[in-house]
């Protein structure tokens, strides 16, 4: 037992070996939830959980889109603590940018499948492995790209829609005893985004009412919320987590 006490509750988070993902992981374990990890990189799965705990998190490295790994991370879970209360869908790609004129269609099916396809097998196979019997949350990682349209991200964008229609679709099978809801961060400070800030985070950081960009623990609290009792009658919606950057679009 460590100094905070265990809730009971387990996640499964992906895409958390570091960036939001982790900062989502960080912030369940701090109000003593247990959970497991997954990602691409052995290496950088182990630091994560030698930094959240062993004794409250474990991993599973694999590619989020291909089920095998899929069933392996809900079966480690479920091995390892016995449940499976939240699903934290954040795994994603965006590996182009430029014009959607010109988008490799090949590529387009990569983001999909990464960033859509590997959430609803996520989720499949969590309402079937706990979720369906014991109910719990679901909360995707979205991004304000799937709210409006972002220039030379068009695919990633595409597939942040999809993702926020998949939460609805989602919420209204799953209920009532499994909540679905989503939260669309703008740029967060992480290596996945680094491309839309590095050298000009001063620059980028102006453009937001809060004056700052995000952080992954910004995007953790969010998530820490919508996996709790403080959100028990909010399902099907999408939380923007934005500093204030979509007050922009205003006339004037």
């Amino acid at each position: 037992m460590t100094a905070v006490e265990l809730s009971g509750k387990v996640a499964l988070v992906t895409g958390a070996s570091r960036g939001i993902g982790y900062g989502v992981a960080e912030a369940l374990i701090a109000r003593g939830d247990r959970v497991c990890i997954t990602g691409r990189g052995e290496d950088a799965l182990k630091e994560a959980v030698e930094k959240l705990g062993a004794d409250r998190a474990v991993y599973v490295a694999g590619k989020a889109h291909d089920e095998a790994h899929q069933a392996v991370a809900v079966e480690r879970a479920m091995e390892a603590f016995g449940r499976i209360d939240y699903l934290v869908n954040n795994a994603g790609t965006n590996p182009v940018f430029g014009p959607i004129a010109d988008l490799d269609l090949n590529v387009a099916r990569k983001v999909f499948e990464t960033n859509v396809i590997s959430a609803l097998g996520f989720a499949q196979k969590t309402w079937h492995a706990w979720q369906k019997e014991n109910g719990g949350a679901i909360v995707n990682i979205a991004s304000v790209a799937g709210i409006a349209p972002s220039p030379f991200i068009a695919a990633y964008g595409v597939s942040k829609a999809a993702m926020i229609n998949l939460t609805q679709q989602l919420a209204h099978e799953f209920a009532p005893g499994v909540r679905v809801n989503a939260i669309a961060p703008a740029v967060v400070k992480t290596k996945f985004a680094q491309a839309l800030y590095e050298g000009r985070e001063e620059e980028a950081a102006a453009a937001y009412p809060l004056g700052r960009l995000g952080v992954p623990s910004d995007i953790g609290g969010a998530a820490a919320f919508l996996t709790s009792d403080q959100s028990d009658w909010v399902t099907g919606q999408t939380l923007v987590v934005d500093g204030g950057i979509f007050l922009n679009a205003g006339v004037g």
